[in-house]
């Protein structure tokens, strides 16, 4: 059986990830009108962050199964969390 604080570990450490991909999203959106090389700082930005997030991920996985579903979790909540305190705004 996994211990409760693997377990809350695994969460912690998925919302983090969540908030770093999320968050760097966001930045990135925000930076984006003024770029002198969007195309450039869309695609690093999103092999940064997936990069990242794939060794976290891949990292957490050694602790088992449950530790990394609840990392996954922690990640969803880290996504709905950031999308309800800055807001969904649909395009114009």
């Amino acid at each position: 059986m996994i211990e409760s604080s693997l377990l809350a570990f695994g969460l912690i450490f998925g919302a983090v990830l969540g908030t770093f991909y999320f968050g760097g999203l966001w930045l990135t959106l925000k930076h984006l009108p003024g770029s002198s090389q969007p195309a450039l700082l869309t695609f690093g930005s999103f092999l940064g962050r997936s990069l990242v997030c794939l060794l976290g991920f891949y990292l957490v996985s050694s602790s088992g199964l449950e530790v990394l579903i609840f990392g996954v979790v922690g990640f969803i909540l880290a996504k709905v969390l950031l999308i309800s305190r800055l807001g969904y705004r649909e395009a114009k």
